[in-house]
């Protein structure tokens, strides 16, 4: 967007830009529940045959679902800038985004086909809604003008942050429960009757998930404008694949930039699987349940909010590479720290008591993995906002639209190798602590192609 369309350019007013950012509050249980701290870790230690194993199946459902996102996303994203119509898409995808977080209910111990429905269900509902996001993202230029479009960005990871704190208060606080003493983290007994023992109140996470969707989803529907059409699906296929090969020829040509957009390809991969994994490996490794892993993800919800809140600051003083270089200077050195620990042994090799009985994160190892999580928590989000300060710093003013759809794209487009990495090593060490290390080297190749860009306005 230039300058003049900025000059031109009339909000749809602070109803609609709230409204959009609601589609972010309303999606994020999805990553928060299912993907990362609540159904995932029952998945891998309640439901598959062991917690290797089900770490395993988890990597190869998130790897299938990022080789979708990574082929379809770009050519979808083409197809909204080209024909205009966004919201119908975002309809459709919400269609079966939907069924899938139903369809977690069914994923019950002991039904033989449990593990095949949590499996198609995780693959096709992260598809579905991360492609939904993909044309709600389209909608940000409609919205402010471009000098506004990051303070938008913000307001709604913001709110999605908000939306993962408040659903895992309501889940571990009144669903989901202990299954030995019945009761949730507050001390209820779960609401509607939910059966601890079959592990209910974890299932419940999916249709819960669908619920809050219809809520908060409907006031994007309602008070979002769409863009007018703008022309026929075909030939906007077409005209989106030309520009978007235009635009990835322009960035290969800016060898700084396309270093850039290479690094953050490499360790968002490596972002991705840590919080596809994260909730699993505790599962196994420390023996924990919904209730102690749903609590450390508030922890980390909390601890992220707060490095955002801290980290703007330092990147304002000091740049933005730098802190994106020190985000991942402690993600590699807290991920090493974290594989290192199981109920019984810290930094490999020390020996430590077992916890006591009953005792919530009593024991040692429990409590350098909550520590050392909540410093990860506190880097993960200051990593990727600076990602968009580094962007403005590279990119042309002119193509700065351009580029943040690229930047999201690298965001995307090899997510599921990270993944698939965890799974493969995973299986073939028969180890999950094996196939969690991979994630330190997406960090560390990550880290060498970010030394290689140069912090500089290009076309300056």
């Amino acid at each position: 967007m230039t300058a003049a369309s900025d000059t031109a350019f009339v909000s749809p007013g602070r109803r609609a830009i709230v409204a959009w950012g609601f589609f972010d509050w309303a999606a994020q249980p999805f990553f928060t529940l299912i993907t990362t701290f609540v159904f995932a870790p029952y998945f891998a230690s309640a439901l598959a045959d062991n917690p290797t194993q089900g770490q395993s199946l988890w990597g190869y459902a998130t790897a299938a679902a990022g080789l979708g996102i990574a082929l379809l996303a770009p050519i979808l994203g083409s197809v909204a800038d080209a024909t205009g119509r966004r919201k119908v898409w975002i309809f459709c995808f919400s269609i079966p985004f939907l069924v899938c977080c139903w369809a977690f209910w069914y994923a019950a111990p002991g039904n033989p086909n449990g593990v095949m429905i949590a499996l198609l269900a995780f693959a096709i509902g992260t598809l579905s809604i991360e492609i939904a996001a993909v044309f709600n993202n389209a909608m940000m230029p409609q919205l402010v003008p471009s000098t506004h479009i990051g303070r938008l960005s913000s307001f709604g990871w913001a709110l999605g942050y908000a939306s993962g704190l408040v659903t895992l208060v309501i889940v571990l606080g009144f669903l989901a429960a202990n299954p030995d003493t019945g009761r949730t983290l507050l001390g209820f007994t779960p609401l509607f009757g939910l059966d601890a023992a079959t592990y209910e109140g974890d299932r419940a996470s999916g249709p819960f998930s669908a619920i809050w969707y219809v809520i908060f989803a409907l006031p994007m529907f309602l008070f979002v404008p769409d863009a007018p059409s703008r022309g026929k699906i075909g030939a906007a296929v077409s005209k989106g694949l030309s520009d978007l090969r235009h635009s990835l020829r322009h960035a290969r040509e800016n060898r700084n930039i396309f270093m850039f957009l290479i690094a953050n390809m490499v360790f968002k991969d490596g972002l991705v699987a840590l919080f596809a994994f994260g909730g699993i490996y505790a599962a196994g490794q420390l023996g924990w349940g919904s209730i102690q892993i749903g609590t450390f993800g508030i922890i980390l919800t909390i601890t992220g909010t707060l490095g955002l809140l801290l980290s703007g600051k330092v990147d304002d003083r000091f740049g933005p590479k730098i802190v994106i270089a020190f985000s991942l200077i402690v993600l590699m050195i807290c991920g090493l720290g974290m594989i290192s620990v199981d109920r019984t042994t810290v930094f490999f090799f020390i020996e430590t008591p077992a916890a006591p009985e009953g005792a919530l994160f009593a024991s040692l190892p429990e409590q350098i993995f909550i520590t050392l999580g909540a410093i990860i928590g506190a880097v993960s989000g200051p990593l990727q906002a600076s990602c968009r300060s580094l962007l403005i710093q590279l990119a042309p003013k002119d193509l700065m639209t351009q580029y943040f759809g690229l930047l999201a794209l690298s965001g995307k487009v090899t997510s599921f190798l990270a993944p698939l990495a965890v799974a493969v090593v995973t299986a073939a060490a028969d180890s999950q602590r094996a196939g969690m290390s991979v994630i330190l080297v997406f960090f560390a190749v990550g880290l060498g192609l970010l030394m290689m860009v140069k912090e500089k306005r290009a076309g300056r």
